[in-house]
């Protein structure tokens, strides 16, 4: 099958240049690369964000990734490229034209909206994962919330005329349907994890005091602030946040409230703030640490549980998005709700002082992800999505073409 994916700020090259990746960006490099290794051929479309970059680069795991001309040639916050797509989605009913796709699989409500610009004149099937919808961010950002004004709207468009959506979660299945968006038409893909590289065994600094690590962007919503305070119910506890301002987030406000608020709660000789972190340095932080703490206000996935599983660390979170579907209560880790400090560090303590009970449940954490939770599972899952789309294609392209840039 030849297979377009369309992943505007999401380059899979970004490790290769030193830059840490983002969830949504080790996800298309890892389905991507686990359908080339199936035999497919995968195509990668991105915002050339470089000009010295190659239009068209292979990677070494066998697919292309082509650098689109859209927008200036260097990075730009990802919510300031809505005016650009126009552009993208000329180029890519260009290319198309001359390598015509099976099946186009967008990744972020914007890829979307330069897909179905491209994909309506080819008449070929288009595939979306919204990696997180426009309505739950706003229900906890509010005004705050510095998406681009029409997003909601449009992601209600693109939803309705994709041939399929792929809902990382559940909770993402309730929010699609609330939209209008009918069941038969959306299938629950989840993220996964690569668990040779995430394993258990391997190079961990275990010579130290007890370590709760957590991990993600330095961003409100990810709950850092709710694990620096809960560290001040966990005396004799290191604390260690790993990650740093990603893509939109370009200031670093979240790393000095995150250092006052350790100073007001007396912890800061426990609080280490590691900065960002290559994707693939990660195993070992994860072994190193006893528990793997996450506290969302919301996770519309959540990469971060399902490489501490895998790398048998039992995980504590917050009872929130994927990771109601992730984090079996109990068996690989403890989902807490309400999130409060107090009831976080009980369930973090009982874990610290209990070594076999950590095994136990890192031990399930791994058995859980190898059962259901690999980059091959996922990507076979992603394929009979595609082969859906294909046939029934006809219905998604009868509604009238989306404006790209309308407000």
């Amino acid at each position: 099958m030849k297979i377009a994916m369309v992943a505007e700020c999401a380059s899979p090259l970004t490790e290769l240049g030193g830059e840490p990746a983002s969830g949504r960006t080790v996800a298309v490099a890892a389905v991507a690369a686990a359908l080339t290794r199936a035999g497919h051929h995968v195509t990668v479309y991105t915002r050339r964000q470089d000009p010295h970059t190659r239009t068209e680069v292979p990677a070494r795991e066998g697919y292309r990734v082509v650098h689109v001309p859209a927008g200036p040639p260097r990075p730009l916050p990802r919510d300031q490229v809505l005016p650009f797509l126009g552009e993208f989605g000329t180029f890519l009913r260009r290319h198309w034209s001359l390598r015509r796709p099976d099946v186009v699989h967008a990744h972020f409500w914007m890829s979307g909206l330069a897909a179905e610009l491209a994909a309506r004149s080819h008449e070929l099937p288009v595939v979306v994962s919204f990696h997180g919808l426009g309505t739950v961010k706003r229900r906890f950002h509010g005004l705050a919330d510095p998406s681009p004004r029409p997003r909601i709207r449009f992601e209600r468009l693109i939803a309705t005329r994709a041939a399929q959506v792929l809902a990382t979660c559940t909770d993402e299945v309730n929010e699609l349907s609330r939209m209008g968006i009918p069941r038969f038409r959306i299938a629950v893909v989840p993220g996964g994890v690569d668990p040779a590289l995430f394993t258990p065994e391997g190079p961990g600094d275990r010579g130290r005091p007890q370590r709760v690590l957590t991990v993600g962007r330095l961003v409100r919503r990810k709950g850092f602030d709710l694990a620096v305070r809960t560290l001040a119910e966990l005396p004799g506890t290191e604390l260690l946040i790993a990650g740093g301002a990603v893509g939109d987030e370009l200031d670093d406000g979240e790393t000095r409230r995150l250092r006052r608020l350790a100073t007001d709660y007396g912890v800061t000789e426990r609080l280490r703030l590691l900065g960002p972190i290559a994707h693939t340095a990660m195993p070992p932080l994860y072994r190193a640490s006893d528990v793997v703490l996450c506290t969302p206000w919301y996770e519309p996935f959540g990469l971060v549980p399902l490489e501490a599983m895998a790398c048998g660390r039992p995980v504590v979170a917050t009872a929130v998005g994927g990771m109601l579907d992730t984090v079996v209560d109990g068996v690989t880790g403890r989902l807490v709700a309400p999130p409060e400090p107090a009831t976080l560090a009980r369930a973090v303590r009982m874990l610290l002082d209990d070594a076999q009970l950590r095994a136990r449940w890192g031990a399930a954490g791994r058995q859980r992800v190898l059962d259901t939770f690999t980059w091959d599972r996922v990507a076979a899952a992603t394929l009979r999505a595609y082969e859906h789309a294909i046939a029934t294609q006809g219905g998604s392209l009868a509604a009238a073409p989306i404006a790209a840039g309308a407000r």
